[in-house]
């Protein structure tokens, strides 16, 4: 098991000096790359070996919003490795004086330099031997939907709420050592996506506020390739989160490609009517 001082940046506080979920996910990243390279695999072995860990999926579940300069500690192992070539990553950070702040489980997947997945050598697998420890709480599991939208509404018809797109163009320097978007923009893209319908409709996409989410990765998004996310609301979960499901497709001249499948939970920080975010959904 690996410990570190967790390091969240002042530029991922927002203006009521909050993270945003996508830079929470920046830092959890980090915590997994560093104790990679304290177990003898920094980003370079990888390059010499020309290969790399590419994220699978990832789950995010939030405790509490950090604040700028609070005492943050990183804990993270594998816990699982599959076939030499799936691993299981989790990671935990924690505040010295507040407790809990978030819980990742990254599943990664092993490939080679032109992005095949391929078998670890056995001096890679020998460095990630899978851990169980004590006492690591807030797993990383999304919550359940406990009163979902059905036709829109509770007790509906209809299969779906109304979808909100939001389309763009992936910008090259968003670019990461792959080439491709890095997986925390996804989480940006979903709740940009919503941070627009909010401002749309006149309040504050500043209160946006992360509960947990879900990104399955497909195919990774290039510089110059547009990019279309496609949401609607699923229902909210028992403490009054609204989940909804976004897939994200890159548009290419041949047609669209699913990019990713994502599931984020949100509210308005402050709302005490949840039905004000479900509004962007024709709720």
């Amino acid at each position: 098991m690996f410990e570190t001082r967790a390091l969240i940046p002042r530029s991922a506080f927002s203006l009521r000096d909050a993270p945003r979920a996508g830079d929470m996910w920046r830092s959890f990243q980090e915590i997994a790359v560093d104790a990679s390279t304290e177990s003898g695999w920094p980003p370079k072995r990888y390059r010499d070996e020309n290969a790399a860990f590419i994220v699978r999926s990832m789950t995010v579940r939030h405790a509490q919003e950090p604040y700028y300069g609070e005492s943050l500690t990183g804990t993270t192992w594998v816990s699982r490795m599959r076939r030499e070539l799936f691993s299981t990553r989790e990671v935990r950070i924690v505040s010295h004086e507040r407790g809990a702040i978030a819980s990742a489980r990254q599943e990664w997947v092993h490939v080679s330099a032109a992005m095949v997945p391929t078998r670890a050598p056995k001096t890679l697998i020998d460095a990630f031997l899978p851990e169980s420890p004590e006492g690591q709480s807030l797993e990383a599991v999304l919550p359940a939907i406990t009163e979902p939208f059905v036709a829109g509404f509770p007790g509906g018809k209809a299969e779906t709420s109304a979808t909100l797109t939001f389309d763009f163009d992936a910008w090259w320097t968003w670019m990461d050592p792959l080439d491709h978007a890095n997986h925390p923009a996804y989480v940006d893209w979903c709740d940009e996506a919503l941070s627009r319908a909010i401002a749309a409709k006149g309040l504050d996409p500043v209160r946006l506020q992360p509960a947990a989410e879900e990104v399955t990765f497909r195919f990774g998004v290039r510089g110059g390739q547009r990019v279309s996310v496609r949401s609607h609301a699923l229902g909210f979960d028992a403490n009054g989160n609204l989940g909804v499901a976004h897939r994200i497709y890159a548009l290419l001249p041949e047609g669209e490609v699913l990019a990713a499948n994502a599931t984020t939970f949100r509210r308005l920080c402050g709302e005490t009517e949840r039905t004000r975010l479900a509004s962007l959904f024709g709720i």
